[in-house]
């Protein structure tokens, strides 16, 4: 059993790291200090551009693709301790490298069952950040947890499909770069809950798309990804070429973006606990309370001890999924996937909480950002599947595999 990081991935690893320490944390918002990371128009950081710029400069662009032709060739195993060190600066890093939601999945979805046209309207400029995009998914008079309640109507009209509904989070709808919609909707209402679904793709400008409204993340308005918005498709009409992959295969090409996905945020999460860990620590040695640095205070102490092992547990858990979906597919790592989904965002929630408490009220501030790590990984719960989801079906396999023994 090797622990350590192949020759490949170290040489990544090592451009990454200075990339992040002479390009990426420079740019970060600090009181008076560079352009903001975020941006309440849902505009793109002014920064962005000269970041992408250096990181193209350095080969760090596109790595999320496990293709040579397109992306980095990277397997799940390579990338991964590459998306832990993109997730200590969120806002900034993903983007900057262009691995960053929902724009991978979306690519993801286009490089596997696009067809040619597709791939050369859509994720040629995708793959370029010519322009950004969003997936539709998500509903709001629904439970959308449970993807059967799914109710916008894609129907077909001779040499088109007809789009009525309304959707909510879709992330990245609301960034003025925005140009596709991935629409996830019912095509065939007595098929079966996993035949009634299909994805088409839908330009931004297409009459009877209405962005309703953006919504903001614990009062973050999350415009590294985009935003989140509201949309209303009314009577939308794209032709039949729009479709991806095969009408009444929407569910099955959901999960085959959900899946590998969920890896890229679960590892973000140990970056943004590592960084979170290392501000705790800086913090705690810095500053003195009763005659004494925090550091030496048993509660803080058992704070930074129990946050080691819980982000190194994490780490391990995460990088044994990846390893498993590059050694026998996403389908197979199943169990693993939905554990990394509900370890991930509780342990950097409770590390990045127990960083707040140690920087006490600063730590609620826009002075450091521990605030918005914790709204993000908060979030994160949410994402990808509710924990209550994950925890049924991981309990699920768990018991028909101890039953079957």
């Amino acid at each position: 059993m090797d622990f350590g990081y192949d020759a490949r991935t170290e040489d990544y690893r090592a451009r990454m790291l200075d990339f992040m320490d002479t390009a990426i944390y420079p740019a970060e918002p600090v009181p008076g200090g560079p352009p903001e990371a975020a941006t309440p128009d849902w505009t793109r950081p002014t920064v962005l551009p000269a970041l992408q710029a250096e990181a193209r400069a350095r080969g760090l662009w596109n790595l999320f693709l496990p293709d040579e032709e397109h992306g980095a060739g990277l397997t799940n195993t390579q990338y991964a301790p590459l998306a832990e060190i993109m997730g200590r600066s969120p806002a900034l890093a993903p983007e900057a490298t262009n691995c960053s939601a929902p724009d991978t999945g979306n690519m993801e979805l286009l490089h596997l069952f696009g067809t040619d046209d597709q791939k050369s309207q859509w994720l040629e400029p995708l793959l370029d950040a010519r322009v950004r995009s969003a997936f539709c998914m998500t509903e709001p008079d629904v439970a959308s947890s449970d993807a059967s309640n799914i109710a916008t109507s894609i129907r077909r009209d001779g040499d088109d499909y007809v789009i009525d509904g309304r959707k909510w989070w879709s992330t990245g709808v609301l960034s003025p770069e925005c140009a596709l919609l991935v629409v996830l909707g019912v095509s065939d209402p007595q098929g079966s809950p996993r035949g009634r679904h299909s994805i088409v793709l839908v330009p931004r400008d297409t009459p009877g798309v209405e962005v309703v409204r953006g919504l903001s993340v614990l009062g973050y308005t999350d415009s590294h990804h985009g935003g989140h918005g509201e949309v209303v498709f009314d009577g939308v009409r794209v032709p039949a070429s729009a479709l991806l992959g095969e009408e009444g295969g929407g569910a099955a090409l959901a999960q085959a973006r959900l899946g590998p996905g969920r890896i890229h945020h679960c590892m973000r999460l140990v970056g943004m606990a590592e960084r979170a860990f290392d501000l705790m620590c800086h913090r705690a040695a810095a500053r003195t309370a009763f005659g004494r640095p925090l550091a030496d205070h048993g509660t803080v102490m058992g704070w930074i001890a129990d946050s080691r092992v819980r982000i190194d547990q994490l780490r391990l858990l995460v990088l044994r999924a990846a390893w498993l979906i590059d050694e026998h597919g996403a389908r197979e790592a199943r169990t693993e996937i939905s554990a990394i989904k509900i370890a991930a965002p509780a342990t950097a929630e409770w590390v990045i909480d127990k960083a707040i408490q140690v920087h006490g009220a600063a730590g609620l501030s826009q002075d450091f950002p521990l605030a918005a790590l914790w709204a993000h990984a908060r979030g994160l719960r949410f994402a990808d599947g509710p924990d209550e989801v994950h925890r049924m079906v991981l309990a699920r396999r768990e018991i028909a595999r101890v039953g079957q023994g």
